[in-house]
């Protein structure tokens, strides 16, 4: 018999019967293991720590913090200087942290506490929530691509869609349902004013990017990373990029986010009441390059109590979109032509749109 048959039978085998719990990671944990499933067991390439950081880039520390000013800015120099450090973390990082950004501490400290206590109930009621079914208004599973990955993270994670089309307030589970709606409402209005940032950091008018629709959808993910007993086999999230235009991401004080740049990781350290920004591959693409999206990571949790992020994106394919994306007209020309092919929406990701 084929010993790789075997192994793939009993990876298929072991996959089906952890998403068969409907407890994900966290079932896991409360079951008492004492090793890692393989299934969640990651190559040595991709778990090797970073080569050290060469004298030439030792002055990247991390992504830079950018005070808002409470969205109401004292004075012209001072939105000139924010615009700025916008453009220039947008530009070099893709990554960026904001401080004094309007949105209440309070209410981010609810939502935290309400995706713990969503994942911190009982087996039974979570049961009624877990499914793959991605047509669902409410969906609560572990690791969307569980069946397509080489290796699952140790992550849960409960998401939906909140605009344009918010769900019903029956649709979401009451433990979460109220402050799921609020946050939503005020991370719009931080986008927003973000996006208006960002244009008039491109040279362009402030409504220009809402106008092309970027604030069109917003999608809430809440992850849950239970304590990990093995952490250096596997990851709360495997390295990837936003397929977003923008990303607003409310960590929590245990760290493990990582940007790669130039090759190496870089740590995002836990700034109090900071919420992160991202830029996602569609806003890479229609600003030509001009703004970049990092490949992210998130290492396992090593704490012994979980951590807990919730995480925005202002994407616009929620549903079929006839509309063409590509280089925003303004922002190329005979001496920086156009780096992407025009396209729709919906195959309108960096590696489909790339010109030959």
């Amino acid at each position: 018999m084929d010993p790789t048959k075997i192994a793939s039978f009993d990876h298929a085998s072991e996959l089906k019967a952890f998403d068969e719990m409907k407890t994900g990671v966290k079932g896991l944990v409360d079951a008492g293991i004492s090793k890692i499933p393989r299934i969640f067991h990651h190559s040595s390439v991709e778990l090797a720590n970073s080569k050290p950081l060469p004298s030439d880039l030792q002055h990247l520390k991390t992504i830079p913090t950018i005070d808002l000013g409470g969205r109401v800015f004292e004075d012209m120099i001072k939105r000139k200087n924010a615009i700025e450090g916008i453009k220039d973390a947008a530009g070099k990082w893709g990554f960026f942290q904001v401080v004094n950004h309007g949105v209440s501490l309070v209410l981010l400290e609810k939502m935290k506490d309400g995706v713990r206590g969503f994942h911190q109930q009982s087996p039974e009621v979570r049961k009624e929530f877990y499914s793959r079914d991605f047509n669902r208004k409410f969906t609560y599973l572990s690791n969307f691509d569980l069946y397509t990955a080489p290796a699952a993270n140790w992550r849960d994670t409960f998401y939906c869609y909140m605009a344009p089309d918010p769900p019903k307030p029956q649709d979401l589970p009451e433990i979460c349902r109220d402050v799921m709606m609020e946050y939503s409402k005020q991370v719009v209005n931080l986008g927003e004013f973000l996006f208006e940032l960002l244009s008039e950091a491109l040279g362009l008018k402030p409504n220009h990017l809402k106008d092309m629709d970027c604030l069109k959808g917003l999608r809430m993910l809440c992850h849950y990373f239970p304590p990990c007993l093995e952490p250096d086999l596997t990851f709360g999230t495997s390295q990837h990029s936003d397929s977003s235009f923008l990303t607003i991401l409310l960590p929590d004080q245990i760290e493990g986010l990582q940007v790669r740049r130039e090759g190496y990781w870089f740590d995002v350290p836990h700034v109090p009441g900071a919420l992160i920004i991202n830029i996602g591959d569609l806003l890479q693409l229609i600003t030509n390059d001009k703004f970049i999206s990092l490949e992210h990571r998130v290492l396992a949790n090593r704490a012994t109590r979980a951590r807990v992020s919730v995480a925005c994106f202002f994407t616009t394919h929620v549903k079929p979109n006839p509309r063409v994306y590509g280089p925003i007209r303004e922002l190329v020309s005979e001496d920086n032509p156009p780096k992407y092919r025009d396209q729709p929406l919906e195959t309108s990701l960096l590696t489909a749109m790339k010109k030959d």
